[in-house]
């Protein structure tokens, strides 16, 4: 989520109480916050290293895509060694192999073309022009949410949907002095459509994966949300691989690495940690899922944009021009529109469990 590998499902909590039962509040809190720190420092790290990878030298697209997921066998460590609780169980028959291997190739593939998407927008912009535009991603969300999740549309979504997109209006028309040098202004447009087009195509995922959730898995274990998480990666990471080989950037790699203004051994550590940041992210992301809910993983993820410009401002000497800053205060506000819309969906759904719960046992009087 990447800014790109976010949670896999937008609504609902998973089935975890057995175990989560068992922490009390402050080992509860505790968790909570190691995963919010794996998510936010996992992701910011991850978009500063590719801007350094670029920055430095570095100019294989493939590469940049490759390495976002990469890493992905550094889940196995939570799916094998963290316990998942006892599967509901399910009347209706689970989806075949068939159906299953072609819904984590489909989503994979996709994947991996939001990747590229995100790797060409990362070349051409600033690392805090690029996150700004990424937080669109949750104006997409709601749209996508609407038309294939039955989402409700309230005044409040719309009031995000508009800010959001006045929001990368503005940092479209910025003139944006302090991007990448040699890059062109059109080279700029393209990276503009690229990271906007990628922030949609991954709503558009995560849509696709709920969707997948609710009708065809029909449930929301721990161990499922973390199979759909490394099967669509080792599928990307194919695509990638190939895309790398087709494209014939694997010929430069080496030239690259010699190229490479801090050295051949930073070349390939920058590699090497950026892939290992984006799974840490991705930890981040599956534990609250599992901790706390799909949706509070969401909310974080995408509040984690805002640190990346300010990161970025520190680390490459970013200029924070009036028109990121009101940029940003505008995504700030959206975001706060969406948060307080789910807020209260939440209250709404806890007062009707309650009143349920109060009708099925009856006064107790």
């Amino acid at each position: 989520m990447t800014d790109h590998q976010e949670p896999m499902i937008k609504n609902g909590t998973l089935s975890n109480q057995s175990l989560i039962g068992k922490l009390n509040r402050w080992q509860w809190w505790i968790l909570v916050g190691l995963n919010i720190f794996f998510l936010i420092v996992g992701q910011a790290a991850a978009v500063l290293l590719g801007r350094f990878y670029y920055d430095q030298g570095g100019n294989s697209k493939w590469m940049a895509t490759l390495v976002q997921t990469a890493a992905f066998p550094i889940l196995l460590i939570p799916f094998f060694f963290i316990p998942s609780s006892k599967e509901p169980s399910n009347s209706s028959a689970p989806p075949s192999f068939k159906i299953l291997a072609s819904i984590y190739f489909s989503l994979g593939v996709l994947i991996a073309g939001d990747n590229m998407l995100y790797s060409v927008g990362l070349l051409y912009l600033s690392a805090s022009t690029y996150s700004l535009i990424c937080a669109t991603q949750l104006a997409f969300n709601a749209i996508f949410s609407y038309f294939i999740n039955s989402q409700k549309f309230t005044a409040l979504i719309f009031n995000s949907v508009v800010i959001l997109s006045f929001s990368a209006a503005l940092v479209g028309i910025n003139d944006d002095s302090d991007g990448p040098s040699r890059v062109s202004k059109w080279q700029k447009v393209i990276g503009f459509l690229c990271t906007l087009g990628a922030s949609a195509l991954y709503s558009l995922l995560l849509s696709l994966m709920q969707l997948s959730f609710q009708k065809v898995l029909k449930k929301e274990t721990f161990s499922v949300v973390l199979e759909m998480q490394i099967y669509t990666a080792l599928v990307a990471t194919c695509v990638s691989v190939v895309g790398l080989f087709a494209s014939g950037e694997w010929k430069t790699l080496h030239g690259e690495m010699v190229a490479f203004s801090a050295g051949r051994v930073s070349y390939v550590m920058t590699l090497v940690w950026t892939a290992v940041a984006w799974q840490v992210c991705s930890v981040g992301v599956v534990g609250l899922i599992f901790v706390v809910s799909s949706l509070f993983s969401n909310v974080i993820s995408t509040a984690s944009l805002a640190i990346t410009p300010v990161a970025s401002v520190i680390v490459f000497h970013d200029k924070m021009n009036g028109i990121k800053v009101i940029a940003l205060l505008l995504a700030i506000w959206g975001f706060v529109s969406y948060i307080y819309q789910n807020y209260l969906d939440d209250c709404k759904a806890r007062r009707t469990r309650n009143n349920d719960s109060e009708s099925q046992t009856g006064p107790l009087c």
